[in-house]
């Protein structure tokens, strides 16, 4: 079973990390595939340049072999939907689950996501729910989980796709539109980037003025 974690990275930090190590550890994956956006629909655009959020991307999940780098929605250059993402996956990966591991905010917005219906037909939802997130029902959501929720992630390994599975996971204080104004403002950034990353940034002078 592989997984996608997609998002602007920008800084990856080490929520980021926790988030995908959990995952990784807590549903036996074989792979998590690493997906930077090029131009999310739903969101405002990067900070830094493509260049630099990929580098930074490679220097975090060097030290872990199960992590991957998929750099296919930098390259894409359609809007960045993610069941275009899920598609290409599925016919690379026809025999394997495939895990699409977000925060709950994401989750609590899937029913307006560009056919959201179709990418719970190419993949498993995984759902990391720090201490304080809270599921905003919906009519759609609400009918998605009665049929789809389960509780042990070996459920996950039994069948392709279409199954949900909420994973608890450890709190942390920053994200990353927080962690670049406290870079803007020269306050201290270390609890919340990897070393080796935090140094590519003052290496490069990242966003700073």
């Amino acid at each position: 079973m592989i997984a996608i974690f997609g998002g602007t990275f920008d800084p990856i930090h080490l929520g980021h990390l926790n988030m995908a190590k959990h995952c990784t550890e807590e549903l036996s994956l074989d792979r998590l595939h690493f997906l930077p956006n090029a131009a999310p629909v739903h969101k405002k655009g990067p900070g830094v340049s493509t260049q630099h959020r990929l580098e930074m991307l490679r220097i975090a999940i060097a030290g872990n072999p199960k992590f991957a780098l998929d750099d296919r929605e930098i390259k894409r250059l359609e809007p960045s939907y993610s069941v275009l993402t899920l598609q290409e996956l599925r016919k690379e990966y026809p025999l394997q689950p495939i895990v699409f591991l977000m925060g709950m905010d994401s989750f609590n917005s899937l029913d307006k996501w560009y056919q959201w219906e179709e990418i719970t037909q190419l993949c498993h939802i995984v759902v990391y729910q720090r201490p304080g997130d809270e599921y905003t029902a919906t009519p759609a959501l609400s009918s998605f989980l009665k049929r789809s929720q389960v509780r042990s992630p070996a459920e996950l390994h039994d069948c392709l796709f279409g199954k949900c599975y909420f994973l608890c996971g450890a709190p942390f204080s920053a994200a990353s539109s927080k962690i670049r104004k406290a870079i803007k403002s020269g306050a201290s950034v270390e609890p919340w980037l990897c070393p080796n990353v935090l140094n590519y940034i003052d290496k490069n002078k990242l966003y700073s003025d």
